[in-house]
């Protein structure tokens, strides 16, 4: 099994905005806030958080092929 990723740059698909962020390894994030245009981020249908939508990196639990969220 390969090293998991801890970052993941988020882009806001309504302005672009990109940020690098720290995922959290005990929980997924359902709701993201775009600092630049406050949109609030949710995960698409059939993925379990923001960083799988909308990340470069999925979750951790992901990462690892392991049940996420639930």
């Amino acid at each position: 099994m390969s090293a998991v990723v801890p970052q993941s740059t988020l882009t806001c698909p309504s302005c672009g905005h990109s940020k690098a962020e720290t995922m959290p390894t005990d929980a997924c994030q359902f709701f993201y806030e775009c600092e630049r245009c406050h949109e609030l981020l949710r995960p698409k249908p059939g993925d379990c958080c923001v960083y799988c939508s909308y990340g470069s990196v999925p979750c951790p639990p992901v990462q690892q092929q392991v049940k996420c969220c639930g």
